[in-house]
């Protein structure tokens, strides 16, 4: 499979944006690198701040940006905003819906195949997730990450991307416009079972729909771009049809996809979810192709997980509908 850069395509998309808009800014937190924004600093040399390694003073000075009228942008490393400037994002940015847009890069494993679990994260989302009134967006791929840039820099108040390595597989060809509510059923075989996934992860997905298709096993792929606010109903809607799901997603199991579609069972639809990602430890470091299948991520386990959701369901009798 051909891979596209999430960094590249997000980058790409916010020069589109600062050459219309004066007021866009970025500020780094030394990762001007890593975010492939030296095109924008070359291009608009008076409009990225530089503030070293030090993103809550990056996260304050955004704020600050925002309440005079600019559009800042903090890009750095996922887990060092959201672990090391948590409580900046949370009281300076959602508190006031302060219109600042942070991206997250290195998200999961597939984003820390040269730096390791140090610069590899996968609590970002479940942090953001508890913090009132920012958006969470996770897409796909790199033409789905260009086109949430430009929604995200399009729309008011505080919302969060989350991108990895820049060596992402290709989902969809261009233009990949996000779907309304950020819920899509991506594939259709049958309602044996749903298949959610976000994320970098959606190749896998897919291609382990295909390969229950060849057992005879029904199975719908549903991407969740918009992890926050998620749309419920639709959610719902899948759980109904199929009356069981697994999650799939590069980041632990507590807090993001898995919990959120576990909560939406809970309230909605009750029924067998079964959740894949890492579950109560940290990997190691590695490939990130490697990474994903030695911790339960290969096509095959999500597979065997599509089976374990099937046996989980509760019938009300032959054919009937899970309950």
């Amino acid at each position: 499979m051909n891979t596209l850069s999430t960094r590249e395509m997000a980058m790409k998309a916010i020069l589109e944006t600062a050459r219309k808009d004066e007021r866009l800014v970025i500020v780094s937190p030394d990762a001007m690198l890593a975010a492939r924004a030296v095109p924008f600093q070359k291009e608009f040399p008076n409009r990225l701040i530089e503030v070293g390694i030090a993103e809550q003073c990056a996260v304050d000075m955004a704020a600050g940006l925002a309440s005079v009228g600019m559009k800042p942008i903090v890009i750095t490393y996922a887990g060092f905003l959201t672990m090391r400037a948590c409580e900046m994002m949370r009281t300076f940015v959602a508190y006031p819906q302060a219109n600042v847009k942070f991206i997250g890069l290195n998200g999961g494993m597939l984003g820390g195949e040269r730096e390791g679990v140090t610069h590899q994260f996968y609590e970002d989302l479940g942090i953001l997730r508890s913090m009132p009134g920012i958006t969470i967006l996770t897409p796909a791929d790199g033409n789905q990450a260009y086109q949430a840039t430009l929604d995200m820099l399009g729309q008011e108040g505080p919302a969060y991307l989350r991108l990895a390595s820049g060596r992402e597989p290709q989902v969809f060809e261009a233009p990949a416009p996000l779907p309304q509510g950020g819920v899509e059923r991506l594939a259709d075989y049958g309602s044996d079972v749903a298949i959610f996934a976000s994320g970098y992860v959606m190749d896998r997905a897919l291609e382990a729909a295909k390969a229950l298709k060849d057992r005879g096993v029904g199975a719908s792929v549903i991407n969740v771009t918009t992890l926050k606010p998620l749309d419920e109903a639709a959610v719902a809607a899948e759980l109904a049809r199929t009356g069981c799901a697994v999650t799939v997603e590069d980041h632990n199991i507590y807090g993001a996809l898995g919990s959120a579609i576990c909560e939406v069972a809970c309230a909605w639809h009750p029924c067998k979810v079964v959740r894949l990602g890492l579950g109560d430890l940290y990997p190691r470091s590695g490939p990130a192709a490697a990474l994903l299948d030695a911790y339960g991520l290969a096509v095959g386990d999500i597979v065997k997980a599509a089976y374990e959701a099937m046996e989980g369901k509760r019938r009300e009798g032959p054919g009937g509908r899970g309950q």
